[in-house]
């Protein structure tokens, strides 16, 4: 072969083989995370409640967790160490009082330092102008579902519309205006389905129509369970708000003597309802003041138990209602993606800031190291690497999203985050994971008056201790008693397997970096 025959076939196979050898692109992320949304209520894990399509359609392409868990089940210091990979005693986000520093590091701040453009939509629930995002559009606190206040770079402004498809619009918008020569990350994190529960209007009639299957705890006595179990105020019947969360209007109330549980239920009823439109406020009232007019007629002749039937149907209604437009915002994502050719490139990933209890111990609410509330939906697509389908019972935590999302975009995590990686588990590359999960929570005395506790939990064993005012030890076997009505510390046949879960949880403390602190809010009142 002569030499400018030779030229032109190395010029022409030139470009195939560059394209071969070239590196794979990074990918897109997007991070769903609504609020206070039980596994339960995904049907994707078949406790068969209500149907999410569309959040099932990323656990059939993807991979689902079933035993995923928190560090800290309360709203803001979940955000805080999703940001940063730490526990809320490193991080400084004990509880929802407690100040965040933004000025420290965040996963958000290292993706945007490696060429990502970042931007956080909905709920943060921190005080201050989020960093590490070239956008943000952030809720107030709480936030509003009707024509709510916005953050919007550091700008005020209300704007019309339902909560829940007014984050998921400002998320399309900003994904489709972005920089196409960049990967992005978005934040794109929904309110619901937060107490008080307002499902969107197109949902109303559909959701209040139906009656759900009671959990067989809902009537629990507790008497298998120690003290904070019996003091804690989230009981259905005895401690949700009657206007505010079952939405009898507070005249009614007065009416038939109904006194506040908390002083800021009948507020809570009146300002919700009163951010609606007069259209808007004419169609929620077509639908749920017959219902009232039916509850008016019964109240009086309604037993404790046929109250509390009520008012669990009435929850249940109101909240998985709430639930179905964020099923429906992920349904327009994934479309969205698909439409725009990013969805093979495009990492998505659905949870919740926590779990959630929906009757189950006859509570509303989180806090609890049990199981409703400890475990959380966990979700995540990314055709081009996770085998659709699939299904892992890994002990994975919120602490370990920061340092996987790093992972996958190619960037290391820097060494002061405690979570790790679960991509290996996903691909194949990891045969062995953690065989203990660590747990705190500190915001007491406060509502609901759940105590101080701290606990590990393994695959078969959960050891939790509450503290501060108490002193008091659980043990429970999850294979003998997935509903944890049954603390077996001091049974005699658990004396080894206590013990073993002693040492665990002194090593588990020791490598947390949480056996050593001075500080009076954190340290147990005994050990064991």
């Amino acid at each position: 072969m002569n030499i400018k025959i030779l030229t032109m076939f190395i010029l022409a196979v030139a470009p195939i083989f560059v394209i071969a050898q070239s590196p794979r692109k990074k990918p897109n992320i997007v991070y769903i995370m609504s609020d206070d949304h039980g596994y339960q209520a995904v049907s994707a894990y078949g406790y068969g409640l209500n149907h999410t399509p569309h959040i099932d359609r990323l656990a059939d392409e993807g991979a689902l967790f079933t035993r995923a868990t928190v560090t800290n089940s309360l709203c803001a210091p979940s955000r805080a160490v999703l940001l940063t990979g730490k526990h809320s005693y490193i991080n400084g986000k004990i509880d929802n009082e407690a100040t965040f520093n933004w000025n420290q590091d965040n996963f958000a701040k290292i993706l945007k330092k490696n060429g990502y453009q970042t931007a956080l939509i909905g709920k943060i629930h921190m005080d201050g102008l989020p960093q590490g995002f070239d956008y943000s559009a952030v809720l107030i606190d709480q936030g509003e579902y009707y024509n709510p206040n916005f953050i919007v770079n550091g700008k005020k402004q209300q704007i019309t519309g339902y909560v829940t498809d007014l984050t998921t619009d400002m998320t399309l918008d900003w994904i489709a205006k972005r920089d196409t020569a960049k990967p992005f990350c978005v934040l794109y994190h929904q309110k619901a389905p937060h107490r008080e529960w307002l499902p969107a209007l197109r949902h109303i009639q559909e959701y209040t129509s139906r009656t759900y299957k009671e959990p067989a705890t809902l009537f629990d006595n507790y008497e298998g369970r120690g003290t904070a179990a019996k003091t804690a105020e989230m009981n259905i019947l005895k401690h949700m708000n009657w206007a505010g969360d079952n939405k009898i209007p507070p005249a009614m109330m007065d009416e038939l003597g109904i006194s506040e549980y908390l002083s800021w239920d009948k507020a809570a009823f009146n300002n919700n309802l009163g951010r609606m439109t007069p259209d808007e406020r004419a169609k929620w009232d077509a639908v749920y003041n017959p219902i009232m007019a039916e509850f008016r007629t019964n109240y009086r002749q309604m037993s404790d138990s046929s109250l509390m039937r009520w008012r669990y149907q009435r929850y249940m209604q109101d909240y998985l209602g709430t639930v179905a437009a964020v099923d429906d915002g992920v349904g327009r994502l994934l479309d969205f993606l698909k439409e725009n050719g990013l969805d093979e490139n495009t990492i998505v990933v659905y949870t919740s800031d926590q779990g959630f209890y929906l009757g189950e111990h006859g509570w509303y609410d989180k806090r609890f190291m049990y199981e409703e509330s400890l475990r959380t939906p966990l979700i995540i697509r990314y055709p081009a690497e996770i085998k659709a389908g699939q299904s892992s019972d890994a002990l994975v935590q919120n602490l370990d999203f920061a340092p996987t999302l790093l992972d996958y975009a190619g960037v290391q995590a820097p060494d002061d985050m405690q979570g790790e990686s679960f991509r290996g588990l996903l691909n194949g590359n990891t045969e062995s994971w953690r065989d203990v999960i660590y747990y705190t929570y500190y915001e007491y005395p406060s509502i609901h008056t759940v105590k101080r506790h701290y606990g590990i939990r393994t695959q078969q064993y959960k050891l939790i201790h509450f503290y501060y005012d108490v002193d008091e030890w659980e043990l429970y076997d999850l294979e003998k008693d997935p509903q944890e009505l049954n603390n077996v510390y001091d049974h005699p046949d658990y004396v080894q397997i206590r013990q073993r879960m002693h040492q665990k949880l002194e090593e588990t403390r020791l490598k947390y970096k949480d056996s050593t602190t001075n500080d009076k809010q954190f340290l147990p009142v005994s050990k064991p």
